[in-house]
């Protein structure tokens, strides 16, 4: 076990001046929050729901996602072979339960979200247009727009939302801390709002449940294909309740992120997947195509495989980044299939119609979370988390490509099925002792650029120490209250816990690779769960058994 300091128990904020109800809050307007939203109003109409998103609603990781949403819904294909390439990729650390659900419930859903009005691309005879991405042994990705599934299936729950007079949204909304009740479970939330009236600046929410579906953690890292939204707040507010989150060390770094120079920060441009699972190729700097021989599927090996790859290959030539060649698809394909690619890219000064592609590893995806069992429910009473905030157990080491929207969107309809039943009785906020503190925003940059030179794609030893002081140095003082200070905030109790699990794992698994333990070690099969104790973040290893499809009876 390691434990490590400071971090405050609750963010210093001013006293709510506002105070208003609601049933249920759902936290969060993606995929996972709209659908929880929506799920929930169709099971009990009658309870007032109230979503909060932190930008507009639009404004998240869901609209970037490119891809698809994956599930066996083609000809041939099943949920056991669904089951069988996600346990794979997740590198025996999945939960077979959880993944068996996914898969299973996983084209009802879908064909759900095309009932509520998504409109994903079809063929002529109208039959859905699947694709195919790294990690899978089929076609069975639906995309929409051609890689704007994530636009248009946001497009159309915000437009069902809209329909559903009951959901109430407040736009711009930072939840700042859980109220919690004298037993320790749900009374309420903070929150943070800008220009909405009287509900403006800090205020409370009394409820009976709080759904969390804020998304991840990407802004960790000095380059990510996230949002600038997406600062870890749901996983630091639940540890600060009291819950726990597991495997935070599993961080997917995609492997073809547009590179855009040395000194590039922030949000970067993702080429997606699907553009390998049409036939575009890696080379590297010589014209070499270097995938080759590294796994049987080439270049559509499963994501931590590709961004290693493409590591060592930068490593070995001294080369800022790879190429990825999809020239030969044709100039009508490009604009067919992936129009908002082909756009970004020309914006930024290629055409990968004409032109090579620099390609190199960024911050894509966190398969750690708040800990959830099958139907959502965390370890405080009363708080649900699903889509990328939670840890599900389906992810593993390494997500499955197009996965995630999946993921939010089935576990978000189990949260939906038993949330009703289980609403806790109205309770007001016990006496909060927890210390309050806060880190001042001008600290994120330097934190960014420890936790990418350090617990990055290489890891080792050393450099995980290094980071756990720096980041201890990073102490809460005098900083402005506001939102820049609470994310900063938030983010030192994400990179403290993330980089405490790390050291933790000694080996290399899925998205986790340890330099200095090169290998996949099945005799530490398991999880590092970390929790917030007196400013202290534990971080404890708990073994379980490896979930490797070659030791796990898994249909073919």
């Amino acid at each position: 076990m390691t434990d490590h300091r400071p971090v405050p128990g609750r963010l210093r904020a001013p006293a709510p001046g506002w105070t208003t109800r609601a049933d249920v809050v759902v936290v969060g307007s993606g995929i996972a929050g709209l659908t929880a939203a929506l799920r929930i109003h169709a099971a009990d109409p009658s309870l007032h729901l109230l979503v909060v998103t932190k930008d507009v609603l639009a404004a998240g990781s869901t609209q970037w996602a490119q891809g698809g949403i994956a599930a066996a819904l083609g000809p041939g294909d099943t949920p056991e072979q669904h089951e069988r390439d996600t346990l794979v990729a997740g590198a025996g650390a999945c939960d077979v339960e959880a993944v068996r659900v996914l898969v299973t419930e996983g084209p009802e859903a879908v064909r759900e979200l095309i009932a509520l009005g998504t409109q994903f691309d079809l063929h002529p005879d109208g039959e859905l247009s699947l694709t195919r991405e790294g990690g899978h042994h089929r076609d069975r990705i639906a995309h929409a727009g051609g890689d704007a599934t994530g636009a248009e299936i946001q497009r159309a729950l915000i437009a069902a939302v809209e329909r559903a007079p009951a959901i109430e949204v407040i736009q711009h909304a930072l939840a700042v801390d859980l109220l919690r009740a004298s037993d320790g479970g749900v009374a309420g939330l903070t929150l943070h709002v800008l220009g909405e009236g009287q509900h403006d600046g800090v205020g409370a929410v009394l409820c009976r449940a709080v759904v969390l579906a804020s998304g991840g953690l990407g802004q960790v890292f000095s380059q990510s294909t996230n949002p600038s939204v997406s600062t870890g707040d749901g996983m630091a507010l639940a540890m600060r309740a009291g819950a726990r989150v597991r495997d935070l060390e599993f961080v997917q770094f995609h492997p073809t992120v547009m590179w855009l120079g040395p000194d590039s920060q922030g949000q970067q441009p993702l080429i997606s997947e699907a553009v390998r699972g049409e036939g575009a190729f890696l080379v590297d700097f010589e014209g070499d195509r270097f995938m080759r021989g590294q796994h049987e599927l080439a270049d559509l090996a499963p994501r931590d495989v590709v961004a290693k790859a493409i590591t060592r290959r930068m490593i070995e030539t001294g080369r800022p980044h790879m190429w990825l060649d999809a020239r030969h698809l044709g100039a009508e394909f490009w604009e067919r299939r992936f129009p908002t690619i082909l756009r970004v890219c020309r914006e930024h000064g290629v055409d990968p119609v004409t032109q090579l592609i620099p390609v190199a590893p960024a911050q894509h995806y966190a398969s750690g979370g708040v800990v959830t069992d099958l139907w959502g429910r965390t370890t405080v009473a009363g708080l649900y988390a699903t889509g990328e905030v939670a840890c599900s157990g389906v992810h593993g080491a390494n997500r499955l490509a197009s996965n995630s929207l999946l993921e939010g969107l089935v576990f978000s309809r189990r949260i939906a099925e038993v949330l009703p039943a289980e609403l806790r009785d109205w309770a007001e906020p016990a006496g909060d002792e927890r210390p309050a503190g806060l880190v001042s925003g001008e600290r994120r940059r330097a934190l960014q650029e420890v936790m990418t030179s350090r617990v990055g794609v290489l890891r080792q030893a050393d450099g995980l120490a290094e980071a756990l002081d720096l980041l201890a140095a990073i102490e809460p003082g005098d900083a402005e209250v506001g939102p820049a200070a609470w994310e900063t905030t938030n983010l030192v109790a994400i990179s403290t816990a993330l980089a405490g699990a790390a050291a933790l794992r000694t080996e290399t698994r899925g998205s986790h690779w340890r330099e200095d333990f090169p290998d996949r070690d099945d005799t530490k099969a398991g999880h590092v769960d970390s929790w917030l104790v007196d400013g202290v973040v534990h971080n404890v290893w708990h073994h379980a058994p490896s979930t490797d499809p070659s030791t796990t009876e898994v249909p073919a």
